[in-house]
């Protein structure tokens, strides 16, 4: 199996329908920009040759894999369909709908009410949001346009924006000054980006509201650019600091979720002993 994420075999597991989506995984590897000879495949997928070649034919019907070359030079690849079956799953994808049940586990799990957040000319849109049943309610501006330098969710779709655009924004909107705890200095701010993008998750820490807390989170899409944010808020009422970490991973890893649903795949750290596929085994060895 190629795709080390496939769940175990459930009741209704179709092998042949594995084995298919193994080699379209495996035809997706980085390394296998070049194609994939039938053998390839065959030793990738664990697979008999002529098991590969039946598929790959098949999956080249359709238009989910396509050749080019004789023989022993024949390489397979991924094909146009895809693309278009691509887009299509796209334009089914509402983020809104993929986010909320994270929202109300992220709530939960918390204890705080949880929000998700759109960028809109260089603000935070909030879309969606999960609130406590409590008797004390927080005013966290449904559908308002929250300020990009003092706010969880604006803070994190800042910090996933290239520099010079998070700077451009800076420089167009300024840092206005909302508390005493406000950063309002551009320099200042610009490196708090390149932390909040290191560790993943941006704190508003009465930045914004005094008494208030927000931790924020960007989502990205497929095509990883950045389609939103997720955060959490409630009362400081002296949380510790460790606290803060703690929260900041749950927001994080939240954002991971809705991000994996949209597509987003993680880079994976380069490893050296990765290499290309050898070209020695073609089709006939």
């Amino acid at each position: 199996m190629t795709n080390s994420a496939a769940p175990e075999e459930p009741k209704y597991w179709v092998k042949s329908v594995a084995r298919a989506a193994d080699i379209l995984e495996a035809l997706a590897a980085p390394s296998q920009g070049n194609g994939m000879s039938v053998t390839e495949v065959g030793q990738v997928c664990s697979i008999s040759k002529s098991a590969a070649f039946g598929m790959l034919q098949t999956l080249r019907a359709y238009g989910l894999v396509s050749d080019d070359g004789e023989g022993m030079n024949r390489r397979y690849r991924l094909g146009m369909s895809l693309a278009r079956l691509g887009d299509r799953a796209r334009s089914q994808v509402s983020l809104r709908g993929v986010a909320h049940p994270v929202l109300r586990e992220l709530t939960r799990a918390t204890g705080m009410a949880s929000r998700l957040a759109v960028p809109e000319d260089g603000h935070a849109v909030v879309v969606d949001q999960v609130e406590l049943d409590q008797r004390v309610r927080l005013d966290l501006r449904m559908g308002q346009r929250e300020l990009p330098h003092c706010t969880g969710l604006g803070k994190a779709l800042l910090s996933a924006v290239p520099p010079g655009e998070a700077a451009s924004i800076v420089e167009r909107f300024g840092l206005p000054r909302r508390t005493s705890r406000t950063i309002t200095d551009p320099a200042t701010f610009l490196s708090h980006l390149r932390d909040i993008a290191r560790v993943g998750y941006a704190l508003d820490d009465e930045e914004d509201a005094e008494g208030i807390i927000c931790i924020g989170a960007p989502v990205f899409d497929d095509r990883s650019v950045c389609a939103g944010a997720v955060s959490i808020t409630g009362l400081k009422l002296g949380l510790p600091a460790w606290r803060y970490q703690e929260l900041g991973g749950q927001v994080r890893d939240s954002a991971r979720r809705i991000s994996v649903s949209l597509g987003w795949v993680d880079a994976p750290e380069d490893d050296p002993s990765d290499t290309a596929a050898s070209h020695s085994d073609e089709i006939g060895s």
